[in-house]
């Protein structure tokens, strides 16, 4: 298995002064799957949203492949490193079509043969604020499929399955769980954290193991 690892050391992020995520430590071995669960506002999504530096308070030391991001260039070569799903995928302010946003994975014929897979294929030519909130979560699950190709060695997903049926849940998971890759994922799918190797709860901005 593939992959890159992950090391969190004392990390914690604000909402101006509110303490979203308080005194994280987390370490996810390379190729390794990894659930993280907990109720909304417990800091889940702005601590992935941390790694990838899309929230900037941020303190403590977050390493990726044994690589910190502190200058622009090495920000830049994180975020190629790290496949992203949003929880809450935007369309774009302005008509962007699914297909560029498949070929902003960096390997727009495997995002394609994804999409296709994922039954969206033939969608590409559409505008993504067309697109059901089901076809858009598949289109950048296919877009995290050709940013893996294109290199990535981490997965960062958050909810992936929310907008999906029972059984898009589970075609989602098979695809996300066979790629070789370190996955971190936000899920409230049960069945989908319980195929990670652990489960991790968030509660209050603070990390645990599940039980």
């Amino acid at each position: 298995m593939g992959g890159l690892d992950l090391r969190m050391r004392q990390v914690g992020c604000r909402h101006g002064r509110v303490d979203a995520v308080r005194d994280v430590d987390l370490d996810v071995a390379a190729g390794e799957h990894v659930a993280l669960t907990g109720t909304n506002g417990s800091g889940k999504s702005t601590l992935l949203r941390a790694l990838l530096g899309l929230h900037r308070a941020v303190d403590g030391e977050i390493g990726v492949g044994g690589r910190q991001a502190r200058t622009a260039a090495e920000w830049a070569w994180r975020r190629r490193a790290c496949a992203w799903i949003p929880q809450k995928p935007a369309a774009g302010r302005f008509p962007l079509l699914a297909g560029e946003l498949l070929a902003s994975s960096g390997a727009v014929a495997d995002a394609l043969d994804a999409a296709g897979k994922l039954g969206v294929g033939q969608l590409a030519d559409r505008p993504l604020h067309t697109l059901s909130g089901g076809q858009l979560q598949r289109m950048h699950l296919a877009r995290a499929v050709g940013c893996v190709a294109a290199g990535a060695g981490l997965l960062l997903a958050d909810e992936p399955t929310a907008a999906l049926d029972f059984a898009g849940q589970e075609e989602a998971a098979d695809l996300l769980l066979s790629l070789p890759v370190t996955l971190v994922v936000v899920t409230h799918d049960r069945a989908l954290a319980d195929r990670c190797e652990r489960v991790l709860e968030m509660a209050a901005g603070r990390l645990r193991e599940a039980v």
